[in-house]
């Protein structure tokens, strides 16, 4: 077969899609990654994608993912933009003459949707990764971005073969806005995207401060994975971190994401103000997150909602417990009391007892971070949720010795 995956980004893409594109290629299907251009070092790492060693025996020879680029304006409003992108993928479909399209994040899913049925593709999934800023619908100007991306939604998907959610929640969303007809073939990708367990591998904690220590000496380091975007509860942490900071001035509070631009976006400038403020520092943007991963204790996000969130199943995998909001997405990982901790949405004082929690209680950052290891094993690894993808869109898959080899 000929495979496309769309995305928004080569960066998430890679991040999210990996493993399922190394399964696509390891059965020997033609596997096309279509991102927007601009992050080339990225775009090496994904045509680098390798299902197996070279040459190895009794697997197929898979021919070399290829990258196509396409225009996108990932959060824009222009319809100018919108519509160049539309036309690019028609165009690239009608080219390409894929046998599938595997489509994630909003935009691609309503363009990528739309165009690959104009161009006659016989097989088209999407997948809903979240519902992000266009169902916040909490202003005039997001009423009416909500509007239209449900009308846009509701014609994407129509006909489409199948729609893959992350929640339970996500789709009654679509259901009640009237998204999905009734014969619509809904998918459950439960796990999201997964973690690859084996490069998220579990990490020794950093020393934990011993049992006579007072709660104001305990070093114990916070840290939030995350784009900077108002919806990841950034100031939710500021403010959770200056209360805490106040009684506990041994605590570090730690914040590692690439900036964003746009409706929504928190500005650098602003998080920049929050180190002074509240005591935040402020890591920038990093290609690999797992040694920042290492160096904390607690991993925190108090998003406003999610599909799943891979930076906490990346914690988990690598044996730390977290502190999420109580919201969809969030709570399909973390189970309050067993791997984290649960808190009130868009509620510091709520955040911070949470994650006071485990500086009064740090015996327990061990004890949660095991079992979030095990469920991550057990539930999350992305190579069973790819399995599951794949089976789900009827995709031949590579033998079972694949999975030996990674």
């Amino acid at each position: 077969m000929k495979i496309v995956v769309l995305g928004n980004q080569a960066r998430s893409v890679a991040s999210f899609w990996s493993v399922l594109m190394r399964r696509m290629r390891g059965a020997g299907h033609e596997v096309i990654c279509m991102v927007p251009a601009g992050d080339v070092a990225t775009e090496g790492r994904l045509a680098a994608l390798g299902a197996c060693p070279p040459d190895a025996p009794g697997f197929p020879k898979a021919p070399a993912l290829r990258i196509v680029n396409y225009p996108l304006d990932r959060k824009g409003l222009n319809p100018l933009w919108d519509a160049a992108t539309f036309a690019s993928l028609c165009k690239t479909f009608l080219r390409e003459k894929p046998d599938l399209l595997f489509a994630t994040t909003i935009k691609p899913v309503i363009y990528g949707c739309m165009a690959a049925r104009l161009a006659g593709v016989d097989h088209i999934y999407a997948t809903i990764t979240g519902l992000g800023y266009a169902f916040e619908a909490d202003s005039r100007l997001k009423r009416c971005v909500n509007r239209l991306s449900v009308s846009l939604y509701r014609r994407a998907l129509k006909d489409v073969e199948g729609v893959f959610f992350q929640n339970r929640d996500d789709l009654d969303v679509f259901r009640t806005a009237g998204i999905l007809g009734p014969r619509a073939r809904v998918l459950m990708a439960r796990g999201g995207t997964g973690v690859d367990t084996h490069r998220f591998a579990e990490a020794p904690l950093p020393p934990l401060p011993a049992d006579d220590t007072p709660p104001e000496a305990r070093r114990i380091v916070f840290l939030l994975v995350a784009r900077l975007l108002e919806a990841k509860g950034l100031r939710e942490y500021a403010a959770a971190a200056r209360l805490l900071k106040s009684k506990y001035p041994a605590a570090e509070f730690r914040l590692l994401g690439p900036a964003e631009q746009g409706v929504g976006s928190v500005s650098e400038r602003l998080v920049r103000q929050w180190e002074d403020r509240c005591g935040i520092t402020y890591l920038g943007q990093a290609t690999d997150v797992r040694p920042h991963l290492a160096e904390a204790h607690v991993l925190v996000l108090p998003s406003w909602r999610e599909g799943t969130p891979t930076a906490i199943m990346e914690g988990m995998s690598m044996g730390r417990p977290a502190v999420v909001t109580d919201v969809p997405g969030c709570r399909e990982v973390v189970t309050d009391g067993v791997n984290g901790r649960l808190c009130r949405l868009r509620d510091a004082a709520s955040l911070a007892a949470g994650m006071e929690h485990f500086l009064l209680n740090p015996q327990d950052i061990a004890v949660m971070g095991r079992k979030g290891r095990q469920l991550a094993c057990d539930e999350f690894d992305a190579t069973v949720v790819a399995r599951r993808i794949l089976d789900d869109m009827r995709v031949p898959q590579p033998s079972a010795r694949l999975d030996e080899i990674r």
